[in-house]
């Protein structure tokens, strides 16, 4: 796995070894970045952007962000070892610090109703494949109204998940990739 642009395109990302952390595959990557920037249905620009990655691993998606220059990046994680390879990957990019790491559980985090600072341009959602309360993140993200006006939220799932969500979440973009299902939320 690789950052596949910006100021660290090509620099090679550590991965967990166990299989618990799914990494997001550079195809899947690309095409999410490439609709990022050329969607008229998504008109989100990364560029100073803020970020939210949840449950994000060994942050693969944040660092893409901050590689093409996001003004700032949230990674929420609680697993340790995916917190561990977070930090070398992070480490990997020299002279940036326009990040924070936050060791919760996304459910324990903003079910505390914790003032959150920021309001987010784009919220990146990759739960682990059994996590099946995709409806009450979104629920959570909405009434914690921790993303902008103009913002998106990207959920990554496996195209087979039979999850349905609810009729007032709008979907404005899904693409499949391989195994991957990615949604386009507004």
């Amino acid at each position: 796995m690789r950052i596949i642009g910006g100021d660290y395109r090509s620099k090679k990302l550590f991965l967990p070894k166990n299989q618990k952390t799914r990494p997001l595959r550079d195809l899947v990557k690309e095409s999410i970045f490439n609709l990022i920037d050329h969607s008229k249905k998504i008109n989100t620009n990364l560029k100073d952007s803020l970020v939210l990655d949840l449950f994000s691993g060994s942050g693969s998606f944040g660092i893409e962000c901050l590689s093409r220059k996001a003004k700032k990046v949230i990674f929420l994680e609680r697993n340790q070892e995916a917190l561990e390879i977070l930090e070398k990957n992070l480490k990997l990019l020299k002279n940036i610090s326009n990040y924070k790491i936050i060791k919760d559980d996304f459910f324990e985090h903003f079910d505390l109703k914790r003032n959150v600072q920021f309001k987010f341009d784009i919220i990146f959602i990759d739960p682990p494949y059994k996590e099946l309360r995709i409806n009450k993140i979104i629920e959570t993200i909405k009434s914690q109204e921790i993303l902008n006006k103009n913002g998106v939220i990207i959920i990554h799932r496996h195209k087979k998940d039979n999850i349905k969500f609810k009729d007032k979440i709008n979907i404005v973009e899904n693409r499949n990739y391989g195994i991957s299902s990615i949604f386009f939320i507004k």
